[in-house]
């Protein structure tokens, strides 16, 4: 008798084999799961918005959602959650899902590691290619009276409290209330003006019930030398745009009509006529699936055209029609700081950038914009790894076209600038804005604003000139409640070091003060069209319902001018006299007391009713 054989390795197959068992109507249930997953493709396809293009994140996520859905709906309509024994079969109509979700897996590595910056270091490096044969006081134009005064003096906080003034003309269009300014604005060259443009968004989704049929009716425009803004009113009104949804949504939008192009934030900008777009940059990874991220195109989209009109432009023609001149943000801020850094650290190779750190540079945290050749620059400071507080020079870039220039240029980053400028008014708590750079005889010099935040309001109150060389030397800067003022001290200290400034603070004008002066000149005579006086003289109270509320900085104060119902005059009120005035809305009922006649008025007090 043959003994009998036990296998007690757990090697036997047929015992782990396990058994498949189809629950009832399987092939139904099949076709049913199928047709729900399409159903689901679609949902998310509508959500998610994946281009069709391998080297979009978003499409592997998207693709493993709808193989995983698969999956469940299986589980789901066989029971196997309460039916064990229908697990084996789950598991097996699970295969084919769980080899795509592998692949998408093992591709996405592959393309990952295939882009790391370990292995193509030098490939990052390449990706902006970065002018250094230049020279600071010969090609930054240097400052004279005329460009002194419509220097920007605004950051985007406050050109977006300024915007949001600006939507008091709504209500005499029937939106009290309707829309805010988007929580993104714009800095172009508007007619060779610096100023930033916002668009608008709807105040909730109760309001987008009601608007969304019409649109928005218009965007704002902040003047950043005058500190002004305005709305502008559109027969076309906007149709697309980020604050939309569904079918209007810009991003979906562009998903439908470009199904396979990678795309940045779009950026709101006019053009010479004040027609708004949406300009969409077209991405593309150069290294790898998932690096070297850079711009090919761009989809122009008629922001008020009521089909969402667009049009691709590549980059070659962006950069040579002249048609399109007046595009001026192709190239995200972010982007290129990005690629900068890549730069600065991998043109020694990877391991340059970790031990030696030989020529290893970077950008300083932050940036901001100058006007040069009618086009939007971004610069920003430029620090080894190891410095601090200094910087050895600055790169500009052309937003439009990627064309950089270094600048070799030592001296302190912008937030010693900051710092300094802060710790010349340190009694009044002022805090610096983010300094713009300027050629000033010769010497790179920081600008910055001086606002007074503790109110919230982030009134400009004064103004600063640190040197960047010399930032850390108190005599070599200066402040001052208005331009002239600052600049005549700043080219006093400049002087006394032998530098001579071609510039005279006594033809500089505060753009502000200018027309507020204009207007005061022209309204002094009674206004011979309309049977009102231009106001009431002598001493007295007005009360009314405000319908006009315009802003400006005087001698570094700003100041409100308020229209009411009942006369034609402005009533000038200083934010220092009456904190109300910065809360202060179309529609509200105020009393102003005033003293004097005119067609602006100087109010000695304003009270809320």
């Amino acid at each position: 008798m043959d003994p009998i054989k036990v296998d007690f390795s757990g090697k036997d197959k047929s015992a782990k084999k396990e058994i498949v068992i189809p629950p009832e109507s399987a092939g139904l249930k099949t076709v049913i799961s199928l047709i729900l997953t399409a159903v689901t493709a679609l949902v998310a396809y509508y959500f998610m918005l994946p281009a069709f293009n391998p080297k979009d994140t978003t499409l592997y996520l998207y693709l493993g959602v709808v193989a995983v859905s698969y999956i469940v709906f299986q589980a789901l309509l066989s029971k196997a959650l309460s039916k064990p024994e229908y697990t084996p079969y789950v598991k097996r109509r699970a295969i084919v899902p769980g080899i795509i979700i592998a692949i998408l897996a093992v591709t996405a590595v592959i393309g990952y590691i295939v882009g790391s910056q370990f292995f193509r270091a030098k490939a990052y490096s390449k990706i902006i290619d970065v002018r250094t044969d230049s020279n600071f006081s010969e090609e930054i134009p240097e400052e004279d009276a005329s460009s002194f005064s419509a220097i920007p003096r605004l950051d985007e906080d406050s050109a977006s409290q300024i915007a949001a003034r600006a939507l008091g003309d709504l209500g005499e269009m029937g939106y009290v209330s309707q829309f805010t300014v988007y929580d993104r604005n714009t800095q172009i060259n508007y007619k060779g003006t610096p100023v930033r443009v916002a668009p608008l968004q709807y105040a909730s989704i109760i309001k987008w019930l009601f608007n969304t049929r019409e649109g928005f009716p218009g965007y704002v425009i902040v003047d950043m030398a005058n500190e002004s803004a305005e709305f502008k009113t559109l027969e076309n009104k906007i149709r697309y745009s980020p604050a939309e949804h569904f079918n209007k949504l810009l991003k979906r939008h562009l998903r439908f009509d470009y199904p396979t192009y990678l795309f940045a934030d779009a950026t709101f900008e006019i053009d010479d006529e004040g027609n708004p777009y949406w300009i969409c940059a077209r991405l593309d990874n150069t290294i790898g699936l998932f690096g070297g991220t850079d711009v090919i195109g761009a989809v122009v989209v008629k922001a008020n055209s009521p089909d969402g009109e667009s049009k691709y432009y590549t980059v070659e023609e962006l950069k040579n029609d002249p048609e399109l001149q007046w595009i001026d943000r192709v190239y995200d801020a972010n982007l290129i700081v990005r690629q900068y850094d890549y730069y600065g650290r991998y043109r020694g190779g990877f391991w340059n950038s970790i031990l030696g750190q030989k020529n290893v540079i970077n950008t300083t945290s932050g940036y901001n914009y100058i006007a040069k050749d009618d086009d939007v620059w971004m610069y920003t400071g430029v620090t080894s790894v190891t410095a601090d507080q200094s910087i050895i020079g600055f790169v500009l870039v052309n937003q439009r076209t990627k064309e950089a220039v270094y600048y070799n240029v030592t001296g302190g980053t912008e937030a010693s600038a900051q710092s300094a400028a802060e710790g010349r008014v340190k009694d009044l708590g002022y805090t610096a804005t983010f300094p713009l750079l300027l050629n000033i005889g010769g010497e790179p010099t920081y600008f910055l604003s001086l606002k007074d935040v503790s109110s919230g309001s982030s009134i400009v109150q004064q103004y600063a000139l640190i040197n960047v060389k010399q930032y850390n030397n108190n005599k070599m800067g200066a402040n001052g409640r208005d331009l002239a003022e600052c600049l005549s001290i700043y080219k006093s200290a400049l002087e006394s070091t032998g530098i001579k400034v071609d510039i005279n603070p006594e033809d500089v004008v505060d753009v502000a003060t200018k027309e507020d002066e204009t207007d005061s000149q022209s309204g002094a005579q009674t206004d011979t069209n309309t049977d009102k006086p231009a106001a009431s003289d002598g001493e007295g109270t007005a009360s009314g319902k405000v319908t006009d509320i315009r802003t400006a900085v005087i001698s570094g104060e700003s100041v409100y001018y308020i229209k009411l119902d009942s006369g034609d005059a402005y009533y000038s009120v200083s934010a220092s006299k009456s904190q109300d005035v910065i809360i202060l809305n179309k529609g509200d009922s105020v009393t102003v007391k005033f003293s004097g006649s005119g067609k602006i008025i100087k109010a000695d007090s304003l009270e809320i009713n």
